[in-house]
């Protein structure tokens, strides 16, 4: 179910399963961090109304997971990542609630597994030196170098392409940032990550168009 995410009711239905799979067996480490990977989905991709809801389960998930195997990247990265989503779509107020845990998490991420999920760490560790101002710590270098450092570990993630191109976008580097772009749309699509690259395709295509 979860693998035909792209229609929200199938990954509606992967979250429903293995929450009754935890609810039933409160100690499975897997149903747990897989629960806490399809909320932070259908964070970005349920309906409006429902995406917060969604995303704090996530986040309690995820604690739960950590709970279980606290030496494993799991529970780290996907409580960052939801944390992220709610930090990213809900105002500054909840931005700066998240934003010191969401670095912590990642971070402790690195230490026990670098090269977690194709460094998905380093990823979001760019996006968030992006994303958090300067004053609280963020900054285009570190940002640059952490979304090239995940690259090392695959080298087509469209995420990372276009996550730089957003940062070479800001500095007013816009040949660097086509470049990154076109990166995207050449990618090929990644067998367990098809919805999210077609995804950020979009995204490279739309914000493309805008620099022309």
């Amino acid at each position: 179910m979860y693998a035909g995410r792209e229609n929200v009711q199938n990954a509606k239905h992967a979250a429903n399963l293995w929450g009754a799979q935890l609810s039933s067996n409160p100690a499975s480490f897997d149903a747990a961090w897989k629960l806490a990977r399809a909320d932070y989905f259908l964070g970005g991709h349920a309906p409006e109304s429902e995406r917060r809801t969604f995303l704090e389960n996530g986040i309690d998930t995820a604690r739960k997971v950590i709970a279980m195997a606290p030496d494993r990247a799991e529970g780290h990265f996907w409580l960052a990542a939801n944390m992220g989503a709610l930090a990213e779509s809900f105002g500054l107020r909840v931005g700066l609630k998240y934003r010191k845990p969401i670095k912590d998490e990642l971070e402790t991420v690195l230490r026990i597994d670098p090269a977690f999920m194709q460094g998905s760490a380093d990823r979001a560790l760019g996006r968030w030196y992006f994303k958090v101002p300067g004053l609280f710590g963020g900054s285009r270098k570190l940002a640059k170098e952490h979304l090239t450092a995940s690259l090392k570990y695959s080298p087509n993630d469209t995420a990372a392409h276009f996550f730089l191109a957003e940062v070479l976008v800001d500095e007013g580097r816009k040949d660097e940032a086509r470049t990154e772009l076109q990166k995207v749309l050449d990618a090929p699509l990644r067998p367990d990550w098809a919805p999210e690259d077609r995804d950020f395709k979009d995204k490279a295509e739309r914000l493309l168009k805008s620099l022309r």
